[in-house]
């Protein structure tokens, strides 16, 4: 008697994920494939394995083939296209042979399986091609299917979809509904299915697939580009398994982690289920749909006097002050679910939510609700003719769209921010956050009245929705990242959208010969190890030479290590100091340890600042003021102290209440980015029925007035 495992997972990989666009295989995509399906088979979900790319692999190395042994007149003459069924043959052996390779490397033992639709025609085939399967499984052996398209019947170039199945789509949604599989995962070189072409911005990634919706909504684009099939057969092979009973996932195969990512339940890819027109039943509100509404709440916000804006940040600050309990219990949840997963101390630091932390928040938004009205200000009064009055006024940039990492206090002072600043706002959290953010959200919201509505602010939960916020540069009018060097990058390279913040946080201090040593422990203990994790930390302390010698670097170094800092040097400090040498001075530990270099002067410490930081905080410890001087004059940061803990650079620090991030860049806002960088301004024009014509009839006076008349 065969006993089935508890979970069975079929996984199609398309010839487009094997193969590069240049026919040869792509090992790096391959070899993360394999760990991910020896990682299943550790964890005993019993895995069967249908791959395409054969016939693209036998194409490529004949073509090799061929041209190496070619005369220069062969080569003069037209090369006629090689024969599909030759390719299947001598493709196959390779692609087996590199599975093979590759999964002996993990310690997984894999078979072959070359089936023809006409063999499952034969009741009696079937069954042994079952019991076979089922017997490799209970050995844990990952079999491996494949057409043999080097005997097949079709023609070329595979135009005929008679028969029980005719590509390795749905082969694989045969053998999963023949084999009784509880999961179908088609991997594909894109993100799943979209409502179009994935090239037109305006397509939408499809979560959920419903029958009746979406069959009659979808325009596909180009088939594969090597394989038989494209987004075309996937669709109908996924149709016809998820409605015979086995869920059906479609997901890029170019992410590494991406049938990881979907077995722990993340929202990746396009579902097809039997059952989706009841998850789907209330309409879901798409990124472009969640981006309007904020615009549309966002002009209602900014018709209502200052009183009133001011009043709902009042509430907003009462509301989560009276949900502490409940914003702690689910904040509490995500905190114990990282811990559970492993994840760096400094995450979890930033994830927890502490009484102190939650107060502080309360007083911020209180603070900010405090502050002069920023909407509607007159900056500037020019009258340009007599009688014709201009006014340029500050107004709220739009909508903003802030993505950021496991700080749910992030998501407070943004949200009191964006409703002080009259802007519309989409939020996307981290997953670590997704309990708290979602408490914190739904506190926020309900404190907005009516008459602006909730929708001023959304609160995007899946991350697979970032690519398509990013398109919608005609709704949302800033972008603003908090987060990793990794993720500022990413989103900065995939959008037109305008992106404010800054990718490092490496801040230096600089103790000068002419410091007071004292002064100078205070601030390096303070810049380093009151909150590592910031990105105003201290990651490089740059001492000057004569520190060396009067026991001042002694000292310093003293004070780091009491506290639990890890050092490690530039090649002065190292060797001197007898410590670990950094791999780079371009280092954000976000941890208890730092690098520390030894420099010439103060010109040697900004030119170092300047080759290897990021623009964001930085310090001078020194009682020379002319030197002091140089260095605030020279070093070309978004904030520049001096005799000051780098910690300083904060919003609320400053006295702006609140900051959305802080900002590296050059143009608009820069440094901590509170009310003031998110507001722009407008031009009105008084007059009294003044008109151009050709200048003929105006005299211009262009008379500054006091902005207050």
């Amino acid at each position: 008697m065969i006993i089935k495992s508890w979970f069975v997972i079929y996984m199609k990989v398309g010839t487009a994920v094997v193969t590069r666009s240049d026919g040869r295989l792509a090992l790096g995509r391959l070899g993360a494939l394999c760990e991910q399906l020896k990682e299943l088979n550790t964890r005993g979900y019993e895995v069967i394995l249908v791959t395409s790319g054969a016939v693209g692999l036998g194409r490529q190395r004949l073509r090799y083939r061929r041209l190496a042994n070619s005369s220069f007149s062969d080569l003069q003459n037209p090369q006629y296209e090689l024969d599909g069924k030759a390719c299947a043959a001598v493709g196959q052996s390779s692609l087996m042979a590199l599975y093979d390779i590759m999964f002996s490397q993990l310690d997984v033992t894999s078979s072959q399986l070359l089936v023809n639709d006409g063999f499952f025609r034969d009741t009696d085939f079937r069954k042994q091609l079952t019991d076979t399967v089922h017997s490799l499984l209970n050995l844990r052996v990952i079999p491996i299917f494949n057409e043999n398209d080097a005997v097949s019947t079709r023609k070329a170039p595979y135009e005929d979809s008679s028969g029980i199945f005719w590509d390795n789509d749905s082969l694989a949604g045969l053998l999963a509904l023949e084999l009784k599989a509880d999961l179908l995962v088609l991997l594909s070189d894109v993100e799943g299915l979209y409502s179009g072409p994935p090239s037109d911005p305006k397509s939408k990634l499809i979560h959920t697939y419903v029958k009746e919706k979406h069959q009659t909504e979808i325009t596909f684009g180009d088939k594969s580009r090597l394989g038989r099939g494209g987004m075309t057969a996937k669709v109908n092979a996924a149709v016809c398994a998820a409605y015979s009973g086995t869920p059906v996932i479609i997901t890029s195969g170019y992410t590494n982690d991406n049938i990881m990512r979907v077995l722990q339940g993340e929202r990746i890819g396009t579902v097809f289920h039997k059952d989706a027109h009841v998850w789907t039943s209330i309409k879901e509100v798409t990124a472009h749909e969640m981006a309007v509404a904020a615009r549309e709440s966002s002009r209602k916000l900014q018709i209502l006097n200052s009183e009133e804006r001011r009043k709902i940040l009042l509430d907003v600050a009462d509301a989560i002050e009276e949900n502490e309990s409940m914003i702690r219990i689910e904040n509490g949840a995500d905190v114990a679910d990282a811990e559970e997963a492993g994840y760096e101390r400094s995450l979890i630091s930033r994830l927890t939510l502490r009484p102190e932390k939650i107060a502080s928040l309360v007083k911020s938004v209180r603070k900010l609700a405090d502050m002069e009205e920023p909407i509607g200000q007159i900056l500037k009064r020019t009258e340009l003719a007599d009688k014709l009055i201009l006014e340029k006024i500050s107004c709220p940039l739009g909508v903003l769209l802030v993505i950021f990492e496991s700080r749910p206090d992030a998501l407070v002072q943004i949200a009191a921010l964006a409703i002080r600043s009259g802007n519309g706002l989409v939020l996307k959290g981290g997953k670590e956050a997704k309990r708290s953010n979602a408490a914190l959200h739904k506190v926020i919201t309900s404190a907005i009245p009516d008459k602006v509505g909730e929708t001023l602010i959304g609160l995007v939960t899946s991350r697979e929705a970032i690519p398509d916020l990013l398109k919608l540069d005609d709704v949302i009018d800033l972008v603003v990242p908090r987060g990793s060097n990794k993720l500022v990058s990413q989103i900065k390279d995939s959008t037109k959208i305008p992106v404010l913040g800054h990718s490092d946080g490496i801040c230096h201090v600089y103790v000068d010969k002419a410091a007071n040593i004292d002064v100078a422990k205070q601030i390096v203990r303070d810049a380093k190890t009151d909150y590592p994790a910031a990105c105003n930390a201290m990651e490089t302390l740059l001492v000057h030479k004569d520190l060396s010698g009067n026991k001042g670097l002694d000292e310093l170094v003293a004070e780091l290590q009491r506290e639990g800092v890890q050092l490690y040097g530039g090649p002065r400090a190292s060797a001197l100091l007898k410590i670990a040498e950094t791999k780079s001075f371009h280092t954000e530990y976000s941890s208890l340890a730092c690098t520390i270099e030894i420099v010439d002067d103060v010109i040697a410490a900004i030119n170092h600042i300047h080759e290897n930081g990021s623009s964001h905080t930085d310090c001078i410890v020194t009682e020379d003021r002319e030197v002091a001087e140089t260095f605030l004059r020279q070093v070309d940061s978004a904030a520049v102290f001096h005799n000051a803990s780098t910690r300083f650079c904060d919003g609320a620090r400053f006295g702006l209440g609140a900051e959305v991030g802080i900002s590296t860049s050059r143009i608009h806002a820069r440094g901590p980015v509170g009310v003031e960088g998110l507001l722009t301004n407008r031009w009105l024009l008084r007059g009294t029925g003044q008109v151009v014509d050709g200048d003929r009839n105006v005299t211009y006076t262009h008379k500054e007035l006091p902005v207050h008349a």
